[in-house]
């Protein structure tokens, strides 16, 4: 029996009566070949390219089940697919490159193509000789022209040795999220002087702390105004912050750099050391960080992309680390789908039917239909 795609739910069998040679020369015996059926498998080479297909989306248990296979034969016909797709598609190196990592039993590494937000590739981890040794095979790695990444060192001292001419574009919202941080702290740090009553009114309020001021709504800058007022070293931090989130709105490094310099100036004992690592990190600026100002880049959608990361893994729990790389390579990249249409799109008005005319008469009311409209009106006559 040859196995063949199903049918409306049903599992499919063909019965073939095949015949069976025997070689005159080294009188061994075979069997004649059948055209479109797999010389390893029972099945047709429909259903195996059938089951590679749904393997991106779909479990494999729930495939076998529906086939009628073990699950180890699903994962040998995906494994036999994912070689074959290897050797047919090519990656184009994208000019725009985003480097993350996303922890799945131990850190691994992310490479995203931000120019057509598509999965670009999945690195076993994020060590440095990874990096070094992936870009070194990339193929026309000379065509990348910008690095988004956060602000671990080996994504850096790897992109500058093997692709020193590409721009390394630090993301800003791994920058500013420090401001936060910062605040945190300071708020975290009067929690002892204060009544168990006011430990948890600023426990509840902590989220308008966070919030950028231009944001906040009537009730929320009431309640700010009275954190800050009534403590000086919270007020300071606080505005400290919105002044740390307002140098990535300067539209050039002199600028930003300008901004930076007076922010640092304002900088109290008190609240010195509760945003040292931001001033740190930000004290960055005219080596790597200053390239945000000229050329924007963020690496918003590998960090989107983590988060889908994730969700596929809960789904998929218990593939090994080949089999989810293919599922999240080829779903979200080589066969992410895009949208033919935009999601909303303004279309024309069309002008309404004529309203129902009503026609009174003497102990009748009748409706009357629209022109070229069936009647369906009802008639009532008084007795």
């Amino acid at each position: 029996m040859i196995k063949d795609l199903p049918m409306h739910g049903k599992r499919v069998g063909v019965y073939i009566n095949t015949r069976r040679m025997l070689c005159q020369v080294c009188t061994k015996t075979f069997s004649e070949t059948l055209p479109d059926v797999d010389e390893r498998r029972a099945m047709t080479k429909r259903l195996l390219t059938w089951i590679g297909k749904q393997c991106i989306e779909r479990t494999f248990s729930s495939i076998a089940k529906e086939v009628g296979v073990v699950e180890g034969t699903v994962r040998a016909i995906f494994k036999d697919y994912v070689e074959e797709l290897e050797k047919t598609f090519h990656y184009e190196t994208p000019k725009w490159m985003g480097i993350d990592e996303i922890h799945l039993i131990k850190p691994r590494g992310v490479i995203a193509n931000l120019q057509n937000n598509t999965m670009f590739d999945m690195l076993k981890n994020r060590n440095k000789d990874t990096m070094i040794h992936y870009l070194s095979n990339l193929k026309d790695r000379d065509h990348i022209q910008y690095f988004a990444m956060d602000m671990w060192a080996p994504y850096r001292d790897a992109c500058i040795a093997v692709v020193p001419q590409a721009k390394i574009v630090i993301d800003k919202f791994h920058v500013v999220k420090m401001a936060n941080e910062a605040v945190e702290k300071v708020r975290k740090g009067l929690r002892e002087r204060l009544t168990i009553k006011e430990k948890r009114g600023l426990m509840h309020d902590r989220f308008v702390l966070l919030k950028r001021e231009s944001q906040l709504t009537d009730e929320e800058s009431l309640k700010l105004s009275g954190w800050v007022k009534n403590y000086a070293e919270l007020g300071m931090a606080y505005r400290l912050k919105e002044d740390f989130f307002k140098i990535y709105d300067c539209t050039s490094p002199d600028e930003a750099q300008g901004m930076y310099l007076d922010w640092k100036s304002r900088i109290t004992p008190e609240v010195e050391g509760r945003i040292s690592r931001s001033r740190a990190r930000l004290g960055q600026l005219g080596t790597v960080d200053t390239e945000y100002f000229d050329h924007p880049v963020t690496n918003a959608y590998t960090e989107c992309l983590n988060g889908l990361i994730r969700i596929m893994n809960r789904v998929w729990q218990g593939y090994s680390f080949e089999a989810l790389r293919a599922k999240i390579l080829f779903a979200e990249g080589a066969m992410k789908l895009q949208n033919a249409k935009p999601k909303f799109e303004r279309k024309e008005q069309q002008p309404r039917p004529p309203k129902p005319v009503r026609e009174l008469t003497i102990g009748r009311v009748a409706m009357a239909p629209p022109p070229n409209a069936p009647c369906f009106g009802w008639l009532y006559q008084e007795t």
